[in-house]
């Protein structure tokens, strides 16, 4: 199944693609429930109208959280060049998927505008997939994992470099750089239809990006480090994921501007702009696409007040 959301006569609605129909589940059921095996049958359903995958959607499911990693050796030695100088993936990286939450109330849909954050100018999208959870879980085993996996969607993690880049040497990681807007769709893949590119517990699809309809980069996703269910498991160590939580691949080789800085040593290509659309495909999930334009303006806020402080002494 194909899970996708979109606004009818001014209501947003949540349902199912076949073709180019779109039929939506009746008001007053769950929308999550559809990533519920089985549940096709279950649920009511009103009456069908056309789809356009290039239209304007909504991101398919309401999203409850966002998790997003970092599994891509090559995409990591880039960026990790962009900012430090070296390319060399430290040691902590291959020892556990590391992952930051995203806002979730920024999740975009494919053909809606996204806009330049406030104090950016060093704008960067990242290709990625993204795990959707169906059922609860808690600390999971990695053959557990599996099952909690309902389907796969688009990812683009929107990144403001410049804010990103003074943000992290805090120490906390990714704050206003990350918090504008993430794109998910254009659907949600239900796993059953993706069987036929499973191998050996990586999804072999093909990952492309462009900008302004040129091809900028692209990967596959049998490329990364841990499997989907590696990353579940991980997610839910000593904690729950919960149905409708979002778990990315992060950016796949070649799929950010920032790693092309990173082995170029310059902003080439230039960063995206105001005009620009950008528009991912990934083999078995579609296509998203979105236009850039003008952010709010920047509203100020102060330095940090100084207060004269004394290191705390046990008596």
């Amino acid at each position: 199944m194909r899970i996708a959301s979109i606004y009818i006569n001014g209501t947003r609605r949540f349902g199912r693609v076949e073709g180019a129909t779109f039929t939506p589940i009746v008001h007053g059921q769950d929308p999550l429930d559809l990533l519920t095996a089985g549940a096709a049958g279950a649920l009511e359903w009103g009456e069908p109208v056309p789809f356009d995958p290039n239209g304007v959607l909504e991101p398919p499911l309401p999203v409850t959280t966002i998790r997003d990693f970092i599994t891509f050796e090559q995409h990591t030695a880039g960026s990790l060049r962009a900012v430090t100088g070296s390319t060399e993936v430290p040691e902590a990286w291959f020892e556990a998927p590391t992952f930051y939450f995203t806002n979730p109330h920024a999740a975009v849909g494919s053909g809606q505008e996204v806009i330049v954050p406030p104090g950016c100018e060093v704008y960067d999208f990242e290709l990625e997939v993204a795990a959707v959870i169906g059922a609860d879980g808690f600390n999971l085993t990695v053959e557990e994992a599996w099952d909690h996996i309902a389907g796969f969607t688009i990812l683009n993690d929107w990144s403001a470099r410049d804010l990103q880049q003074r943000e992290m040497r805090v120490g906390l990681g990714p704050v206003k750089g990350k918090d504008t807007a993430t794109t998910l769709g254009p659907t949600v893949v239900t796993t059953e239809e993706l069987a036929g590119h499973f191998s050996d517990g990586h999804y072999d699809l093909q990952m492309q990006v462009f900008v302004n309809g040129q091809l900028i980069g692209g990967d596959s996703l049998a490329n990364v480090a841990w499997t989907f269910a590696e990353l579940v498991a991980y997610a839910s160590r000593g904690t729950w994921v919960r149905r409708g939580d979002v778990l990315g691949s992060g950016t796949s080789g070649g799929g950010c501007l920032a790693e092309f800085w990173g082995w170029n040593g310059a902003h080439d290509p230039a960063p995206i702009a105001a005009g620009d659309t950008v528009t991912m495909t990934v083999q078995g999930l579609g296509t998203i696409s979105n236009r850039i334009v003008a952010g709010p303006p920047l509203q100020h806020v102060p330095r940090a007040r100084h207060v004269e402080w004394t290191r705390p002494l046990r008596e």
